[in-house]
Formats: C-alpha cells, structure tokens, sequence
C-alpha cells in the first residue's frame, strides 16, 4: 500500500501530455486556463463501484457557466457521464448508504434558497426536490439508515419554525430604515456584514418530509457568543454530536474555544461531552461505533498558530482520550474513517500526501504521494482498499481518481486533451539556508523555455502566513499564466508557513515581516546562484493578502526590486487592526495591543518606514474586502502619492478578497503582465 516513492500511474499521466507534445506548444494564456474543467471533489458509492464529481465550465459570460454532476464507474471501463443538465450548479453531493441513490443540494427555477434533491440512478430520469424550506439546506448528512438527513440553517434567535423565521424575514424587508446595529464583536466576516441569525441543526425525514429544529431546547443558543461549528449523527442515529462555541463575542480580546456536545433529534438539553478546556473543530465516528475521533488543540491564548491534533475517544463514555500520529506534526486537510482505520491527506513541505491512520495504536503509514503533486479529497467505500481521491499539481489541474488494491485508475481526465497543447512544467524544488534554517522554494520556468537565455525574476510571496506554496494547481494566481515566456519564478515558504512542523508556523510570531522578508530575499539570491539563466539585475516580487504585506514591506525596507505588486495588502499593520474581519491574532503576533509600544508594532510596521518608499508598485484591491479592508490600499495610495513613487492603483467594485468574476481575473491579470513588461524589459 506504501506508494510513497513510486506512482507509474501519476508519472504516465505526466508523460502522456509530453509525449503528445508538438514542436512548439503555446504558453498558458489566462484564457486557455479558464477554459479548463474544475473538477469537484469524488463521493464513491459504499459498495465501490461508482463514482459522483461535479464538472464546472467557466465561461467570461457568467450566465455561460455551468457546472453539473458526472457518473463514472470505479473501474475507469465506461467513459464519464453528465447525469444533471441544469443552468444551477450541485453541492453537497452524497450516496444513499445502500441503495444507487444520489442526493446534493442545489438552487434550481423556482426555488429562493438552496434545497435537496434526489436522483435515483437505477431509474434515471431527473432529480426530485425534497424539500421546500424557506431558510435554505446547508450542510447536509444522511443517518445509517437513509430515512434521515441533518442539515444546518440560520433562523433568528427565538424562532425555531419555518414559517415564523419566514415571516421575521418579510417584517425586516418592510422596514423603511436601513440600519446594521451591534453591541458585541464581531461585526462582520470575509465579505459579508453578519446579522442576528444564528445557525441551527435541523432533521428532515425522508418518509414523512418532517423538519423539526434540533437545537430548540438547548441552551447554548441563549449565548450572545453563539456559533455552531461542525456536526455529525452519532452511532446510536437517534442523536447529534456537535461542536461550537459561546465565545465568539469574544474574539477581539481573546480565541474562542469549541466544545463537543451530543442533543437528542428529538430536541432537549444538550449535553456537554468533553469539558477538558481543548478547542475542537469536528468529531467523526468509527464505522463500527466504537469510536469518537475528533479535531482539536490545546487551549493556548499565546501563539499565533496551533497545530490540529487527532484525538480518539470510546464511545459512548468519551473516555480513554488518546492522541493519535502525535509524531506527525504535520496538518490533517481532511480525512475519512472506515471500522479500522483513517485515510487522511495531510499538508508536508509543499504536497498534501495521502497517509493511513490506525484507530488502534495510533501509527501511520504512507499511502500516496511522491516527489510531485498533491493527493486530498479522499472518499472511502465500504471495500477494502477502494477509495477515490483528486489528484492536482501546478501542472495539471484537478482530476478524479480510484485506488484500487493493485493499481490506480484515472477517472475524470476532463482535461488531458487540452493540456496537450500548452506548455506547462512542473517547478523545481531547491533549499536555501537563511537565518539558521533551510527554507524550501519552488522554481518554476517560463513557456518555450531556453537555457542560454537570460530571464527576469519574478519573486511570487504566499498569503497566510499559515500556508505554504504546494505544488497544486491554481487560478487566482497562476504561475504559469504570469510567467508567459519571459519570466522565472520562485515561490519561497517563508517561517510561518504549515507542512514543516508547528514550531516552524510558531516562529514567525513577533516578527511577520523582517524573518520571513529576509528568507525571501535569500532564495532569490540563491537560485541567481544556481540558475544561470536568471538575470538578476532584473528582479521583481508580488504577493497577495499576507504576499501584499510582505510587498509593501520590500517597499519599505529594500531597493532590490525594479517593481513590486501588492493585492490586498497591508500597509499599516495598526489600521488592519482596527478595521479587518479578525483581530485577536494581530495582537498576538504583535506582542500586544497597538497602544503598547511593543519593538514588533514600532519596527515591523511598513507605514512607518513611508520616507524609503521609492519602488514602482501595482496596488489592486476588491472593494468588498473585509479581511484586508480597501482603508489600507487607499492610505497606501496616499503615500506613494505623497511620496511621488510611479505607482497604479485598481480597485474591483464586485469583489471580495480575491479577484473571482472571470473577466475581472482576465484584467487583472494583464494588468500585472503589463506592469512587469514595463520595468523588467
């Protein structure tokens, strides 16, 4: 089972694109990276025969977009079917426990909010609608038994019916002032400003369409700190096990801490399970029952970042708590449990590889994953050694595949064809040592790429901190699409970035910008070192969210660039304080509250080195960004202005954090190719 070292099927896969390959084959334009299928995540069916996948097509007209659910079989023998046809796209996509019946939720003609819907495959024929709830199905999860189904809502706090929660709805609508009112943080969270509504655990019978609202007799929603975390049927398929937590009014002096609770479906008091100041993120039971495995860290209010731990417990005690891969430290994505063991993708040193866990002992062996590519999305069935999983890499987007005992299957292939006539590489990998550590990067060459020629440097800076460049592929920021032909690129995994152990996430504490901006700097002298092809008087660095930070901070503290660009980036680490969606942890990384006068908020804040600023910068921003809000990009704006820097600035009405609506990406895009054109000639 331990691939770990050798995956011919991945390496055919590769080779089969560069095989095909013509003479000269065409740069990956923004244009022909649209064009690519984005493959969904795979559900297998439980006796591992089938699988389900959404298949979107994005198009530059959004009302030309599409995404629909595919049928494949596991064995990879018939060729991939469409089994919906509808303008709407599916989510929330999963199998009848025992029969060959699908169910997703979806908002298709008529309906004003997401509902459920069931398409039995052994009849064909379109999907039914199964509900017709006013508040819309979220988060859906079918019982052992497939007669029942939780899902989650928001009502208002108080009301606990359909109909009520529908006519408070209509009542707000009436009202002739418009007016947002708060009393307790937070106000608002990502893009969107948060209202009273409270999310609720509802259950749906099957036969007779009942709704009935789980949490009206709990207590916890009495809490003005109130938030529902994640939610799972318990083993006995009379009751709910759920996180959440009554301390997210909390959150601007300290993090809020989940619990894991277990109400009956029938509704009552909730009852505290573990109550050992742990903060818990999701519980998921063995098939058998036997166990509770839950997500969680220590409670810790000093650190910056804590690693997820895996925790199994007896069930139903919720006794014998044992930490399982306490060696690992590494970050579990997401995993899936079978009676024996756990299949779980996990995040190390710029791949998610596939390992398997043992519900005994706790050890771990690995499954999948090589020198390249990324494995995550896994889904088991109820067959030994049948699983299906997606597989990515910069190279290639998203595609379904089937481990078998013997072999791997690919399933989806819906873009091998395409690929064939582009030139994308895989990137390089190499370690620098910087400040007493190695830190890894990935190099990636330009289209039609020459070795006797001299290319530009373009530094790409990874958002986070606590993320990392993986080798996947990407669509907000597309190396292949900014390199073209002309451009080299490294991408550096500063400290703070995840997959190289906690400490390594930890240590960017009390110093987000000048650790990890020197580590940048470093790989790219290294790889002007090694690479003779890299022309480094000719240099560039862009990054977004936490990469426009470290942007801003290149502004302010080097010349070493001949341009910079900055989305949503911070420019003044005080006024992201006050005004982003999260505070809590910018204290922490700061070592206290703005009016302490701590080294790290005098010596580490861009805005307070504005006299050096002397680089051309490129500033894009969307409007509706509450994370980064626009007040930094506009005091940034200010600066440059005052200060005479050659600089642009493009503000995106419609969007959030990041740049999505396809047309917008496509500008955005040739602005940033533009703005290198114009200083790295």
């Amino acid at each position: 089972m331990n691939k770990l070292l050798s995956l011919s099927f991945l390496l055919i896969y590769s080779v089969g694109v560069t095989l095909a390959q013509q003479p000269v084959l065409k740069p990956l334009s923004h244009e022909a990276m649209m064009s690519m299928k984005r493959v969904g995540a795979p559900k297998i069916s439980p006796d591992g025969q089938w699988i389900i996948y959404s298949q979107q097509s994005v198009s530059y007209e959004a009302e030309s977009s599409q995404s629909d659910l595919w049928l494949a079989s596991a064995d990879g023998l018939q060729v991939p079917r469409k089994i919906t046809q509808t303008k709407s796209g599916e989510d929330n996509y999963f199998w009848h426990p025992s029969e060959k019946k699908i169910f997703f939720t979806a908002k298709r003609e008529g309906d004003e909010s997401a509902q459920l819907y069931t398409l039995d495959l052994s009849l064909g024929g379109d999907a039914q609608r199964l509900s017709n709830f006013s508040l819309g199905i979220g988060s859906p999860r079918i019982n052992a038994e497939g007669n029942k189904i939780l899902f989650s809502a928001k009502v208002f706090p108080g009301v606990f019916t359909d109909s009520l929660n529908k006519k408070r709805a209509e009542e707000k609508k009436k009202l002739k002032y418009k007016a947002r009112v708060y009393t307790s943080f937070p106000i608002r969270y990502f893009d969107t400003w948060l209202d009273e509504k409270q999310s609720h655990v509802f259950v749906l019978d099957l036969i007779s369409q009942k709704v009935e609202n789980v949490f009206t007799g709990i207590s916890l929603i009495q809490s003005k700190g109130f938030q529902l975390g994640s939610f799972s049927w318990a083993p006995d398929q009379q009751s709910v096990v759920f996180t959440a937590t009554i301390d997210r009014h909390t959150t601007a002096y300290q993090n809020a801490i989940s619990k894991i609770y277990q109400v009956s479906i029938q509704g009552g008091k909730e009852k505290l399970l573990v109550d050992d100041q742990g903060d818990y993120t999701s519980v998921e039971f063995s098939k058998d029952g036997k166990y509770a495995l839950a997500l969680g860290a220590p409670l810790n209010q000093t650190k910056v970042y804590q690693l997820n731990r895996l925790y199994r417990f007896s069930w139903p005690e919720m006794s014998y708590k044992t930490e399982l891969v306490s060696t690992l430290d590494r970050p579990i994505n997401q995993m899936e449990v079978s009676k024996a063991y756990i299949l779980a993708s996990i995040e190390d040193q710029g791949l998610d590889r596939l390992i398997r866990i043992s519900l005994q002992d706790g050890s771990y062996q690995a499954v999948l994953g090589g020198e390249q590519g990324s494995f995550s999305q896994v889904s088991l069935s109820n067959q030994e050694n049948v699983f299906a999983y997606q597989y990515n890499s910069m190279a290639i987007p998203a595609e379904v595949f089937v481990h078998h005992a013997d072999k791997e299957v690919a399933i989806s292939k819906a873009n091998l064809a395409l690929l064939k006539n582009y030139d994308v590489k895989d990137p390089e990998e190499f370690w620098t040592m910087s400040r007493g550590k190695k830190i890894r990067s990935f190099l990636m060459k330009p289209a039609s790429f020459d070795p006797t020629k001299k290319y530009p440097l373009l530094v790409l800076m990874h958002g986070g901190p606590a993320s990392s460049f993986k080798d996947i592929y990407g669509y907000r920021w597309n190396p292949h699409v900014i390199a073209g032909t002309e451009y080299v690129i490294v991408m550096t995994d500063y400290t703070g970035s995840v997959g190289y152990g906690e400490k390594f996430a930890q240590d960017i504490q009390f110093d987000p910008f000048k650790g990890p901006g020197q580590e940048i700097l470093d790989a790219a002298n290294d790889a002007i070192k090694r690479y003779p092809f890299i022309d480094g008087s000719r240099q560039a660095a862009s990054g977004a969210s936490y990469g426009g930070h470290l942007a801003n901070w290149m502004q302010a503290t080097t010349s070493h660039f001949k341009c910079l660009i900055s989305h949503a980036g911070l420019v003044n680490s005080e006024a992201q304080w006050g005004t982003s969606d999260v505070i809590w942890g910018r204290e922490l990384m700061n070592g206290g509250a703005p009016w302490v006068p701590t080294k790290t908020w005098k010596e580490q804040n861009p805005m307070r080195f504005a006299a050096n600023f002397k680089t051309p910068i490129l500033l894009t921003v969307g409007e509706n960004d509450f994370r980064v809000p626009i007040n930094n990009t506009l005091e940034n704006w200010s600066i440059l202005q005052r200060q005479k820097v050659p600089s642009k600035l493009i503000v995106f009405p419609e969007e959030n954090h990041w740049v999505l609506k396809a047309e917008n990406s496509r500008f955005h895009y040739q602005e940033i190719r533009n703005w290198l054109a114009t200083y790295l000639k």
